[in-house]
């Protein structure tokens, strides 16, 4: 029904609309109790042997959703209503942010993917926190978080700090978001001394809380050998909890879509089927590099139950969707654990 009804229909709106549209149906849905029931049976796989502990945290599945579709931390009681095993909300700033200037979502149907130039837009942390406060799920939650984009390069440690020390009672692990494209020289906070520097401190203030809370880094599919491999040092030596494997990609290479559409569509950075290989190639180099001492996630163009399959096969513990989820709609997540149990060996034999 979402292939041939649904997803004409949202496709026939401007991106952006069709998600506010969606986010919409979603909440007035889920607040009637028996279609959200309807929902739960239809979409969740409830299986022991999908179960992952990671980080010390138990995973109900393997399926997550990537940060970018709740950035405000509108929908995860939703979501957990629709088969997901964990939801990664954000890009979360310390202040509010418009973003970039519209339109700046696109989509390339040829090759079910998007190109994005959002600019972390989102209502701030403090407006997220209230919603968080107030979710009635038990589904675990990833927060995203990331700097402003008029803080410069050399305070951007201080925004990291402010999304760390707000937001650390009300979810259940921090992903450090320096991958973006979309956010002017935030990638240089890859380069080694200050995503050691950035890193090492909210370790040294994680460590001073009780409870310590898993610490992730999502990283580019852009990266060399090379910068994998001050990558890998780094996270093994501070050390962080796990690797996010991939963020979208200013690469253009092996697209359906013409060259004049590219070209009006301009800068972003791109998502869906065409990243899948080389998202795949980045997880399997830190899982060799690191001998598998690194946790990863795996996301960056799961379209299908074998996408996902070939994530956890390159050494992937747990995966996330979001293009391929508008693409392929709510089933997609039911058909990725189902394959999940009975083809994987690293599941099936649980």
């Amino acid at each position: 029904m979402y292939k041939s009804v649904l997803r004409p229909l949202l496709f026939l709106l401007k991106p952006e609309q069709a998600h506010k549209v969606t986010v919409g149906l979603l909440r007035v849905a889920m607040a009637i109790p028996p279609v959200r029931l309807l929902f739960q049976k239809a979409l969740e796989v409830d299986s022991p042997s999908l179960t992952q502990n990671l980080f010390g945290l138990e995973f109900k599945n393997p399926v997550g959703l990537a940060a970018g579709f709740d950035k405000d931390a509108k929908l995860i009681d939703e979501m957990a209503a629709l088969g997901f095993g964990f939801v990664e909300i954000g890009t979360l700033t310390p202040h509010p942010q418009a973003g970039n200037p519209q339109p700046r979502l696109f989509r390339l149907p040829q090759d079910s993917g998007l190109i994005n130039r959002m600019g972390f837009n989102n209502g701030g942390i403090h407006e997220a926190a209230k919603r968080l406060a107030r979710r009635k799920s038990d589904i675990i939650v990833g927060g995203n978080i990331g700097k402003n984009k008029t803080t410069p390069n050399e305070n951007a440690t201080d925004d990291y700090e402010q999304c760390f020390e707000l937001l650390f009672p009300l979810v259940d692990y921090f992903t450090v978001n320096v991958s973006s494209p979309n956010t002017p020289d935030l990638r240089q906070l890859q380069e080694k001394e200050p995503l050691f520097n950035l890193l090492n401190h909210l370790k040294e203030l994680n460590q001073k809380k009780e409870h310590p809370k898993p610490i992730l880094l999502k990283i580019a599919p852009d990266l060399n050998e090379s910068q994998l491999d001050d990558i890998i040092e780094i996270c093994l030596t501070v050390p962080v909890d796990g690797i996010i494997a991939t963020n979208t990609t200013i690469s253009r290479e092996s697209l359906q879509t013409n060259a004049e559409t590219l070209q009006q569509i301009g800068a972003g950075g791109l998502s869906g089927s065409a990243i899948r290989q080389r998202s795949t190639e980045v997880i399997r180099y830190i899982h060799q590099k690191s001998g598998g001492k690194l946790p990863i996630i795996g996301v960056g163009g799961i379209g299908c139950p074998n996408d996902a399959l070939e994530k956890l096969e390159a050494g992937a513990s747990l995966v996330q969707i979001y293009t391929g989820y508008i693409y392929e709609g709510p089933a997609l997540v039911r058909d990725i654990n189902r394959s999940i149990l009975t083809q994987h060996t690293a599941y099936a034999g649980n």
